[in-house]
């Protein structure tokens, strides 16, 4: 295989780990928050690591960049956040250029979801580049990678029944909640946080529930009135939440709190009491068990709920897959243009000037020398000479390398040190 650097020394790496082999209390220790990932940004740069892209949702933490060796992204990821290196070994992957950059596909078309289909993920991509872009470890490469991934992402929405249906955990929270308890529209419900699964959730909830007693309590009070506005929910302060969680039938919380919020101390336990846990790291704390009352679910065990549309969803995995392949083999196509395209540009400046000084000469020799035809023609063997290397060098039977070295000895070219 070939590999497809950007500069001779460092490799392209994906490492990081997912709810397949890390349950959520592995991923907690490994989750970052937008602060974590402008840290690791800046610690990238300072060990001149070039092009970093960070991603960390409840189902995964990953990290995309240029290294010599991947142990340098991982010690950036365990430096920041409370796992260590140990750990992560246990439950990692680390893929390395070809294979790092068909992972990236796989996580961003929901290929590899915990729900498959779900696209919640594309945003999380979005959302790492643009913090990449902002810190200024975005490069070029990186840049066309998220893109070819979004277009990918975009094509196998449109073109294929992937996700199809309802079905998230957002779905399956309400699903949940709906087959657990019975009279739900007589029922209080507190939604704790306003974590995006949270949001879905309370909508997914008014839309099947028909339920009027929702109250929303979050940290900061303007955030929960943005969201209640919308749905025209009650908004309690994060005073109120001791109080509110006593008068509860269901608690969903959805915060995005490193440590537990919720404990058996805040829980009233003479009332039976449905909590449903979607935040990672967990933020409800399992000593609220002790209370007979109490059940206590978790966004994982909401992810094992499948259902006829998930059934339907696995007939288009092969069209996906497809598409994938096809948007990733115009990306390397675009990856090898660009590793020679300094040694063709060099090449025409070279022709370049050898034109010039041969027009000049001729001009000077002959009186009825026609600059504007010497100009003309000079130019389109040039783009001929240039299209004959470049073809020479897109060929798959081509060791690109020592072409590379050939065409830079021949014609002794000086690159751009860029």
């Amino acid at each position: 295989m070939r590999s497809y650097h950007i500069s001779k020394h460092n490799s392209f790496y994906a490492i990081g780990l997912s709810y397949k082999k890390a349950d959520a209390e592995v991923r907690g220790k490994f989750s970052l928050d937008v602060l974590g990932v402008d840290h690791i940004m800046v610690q990238a740069k300072e060990q001149g690591i070039d092009g970093l892209l960070v991603i960390s949702t409840c189902n995964r933490t990953e990290l995309y960049g240029f290294a010599q060796h991947p142990f340098q992204l991982i010690k950036l990821l365990c430096d920041q956040t409370l796992g260590n290196v140990e750990e992560f070994q246990e439950v990692a992957y680390v893929y390395k250029n070809h294979d790092a950059i068909s992972h990236m596909f796989r996580v961003g078309t929901g290929l590899d979801s915990q729900i498959l289909g779900d696209f919640e993920i594309i945003s999380q991509i979005k959302q790492g580049f643009y913090r990449s872009k902002k810190q200024e470890m975005a490069n070029p490469f990186l840049e066309r990678l998220c893109n070819a991934v979004i277009q990918a992402s975009k094509r196998i929405k449109n073109e294929t029944e992937l996700s199809s249906g309802a079905t998230s955990v957002a779905f399956a929270s309400v699903k949940y909640i709906l087959n657990t308890i019975s009279d739900i529209s007589e029922k209080n419900i507190l939604l704790f946080g306003t974590g995006k699964i949270g949001r879905n959730t309370c909508e997914n909830l008014i839309k099947h529930s028909k339920n009027s007693h929702i109250t929303l309590i979050n940290r900061t009070r303007e955030k929960a009135e943005v969201i209640a506005g919308k749905f025209d929910l009650t908004v309690k302060d994060y005073g109120d939440l001791q109080t509110e969680i006593r008068k509860a039938d269901i608690l969903v919380v959805a915060t995005g709190a490193q440590l537990p919020t919720i404990s058996k101390a805040l829980i009233y336990p003479k009332k039976p009491l449905l909590i449903l846990d979607l935040s990672v790291p967990k933020n409800v704390s399992d000593d609220v068990l002790e209370l007979d009352n109490v059940s206590l679910v978790h966004l994982d065990q909401l992810s094992q709920i499948t259902d006829d549309t998930l059934t339907k969803r696995k007939e288009f995995v092969p069209k996906a897959e497809a598409i994938n392949e096809q948007v990733r083999k115009e990306f390397l196509k675009w990856l090898e243009t660009r590793k020679f395209a300094p040694v063709i540009n060099a090449l025409k400046e070279k022709l370049k000037t050898m034109k010039a000084e041969e027009i000049d000469f001729h001009s000077k020799k002959l009186s009825d020398f026609n600059q504007d035809q010497a100009e003309i023609i000079s130019e389109r063997i040039i783009q001929k000479i240039t299209k004959q290397f470049a073809n020479h060098l897109k060929s798959s039977e081509v060791d690109t390398q020592d072409s590379l070295e050939l065409i830079q000895k021949v014609f002794q070219l000086e690159l751009d040190s860029k």
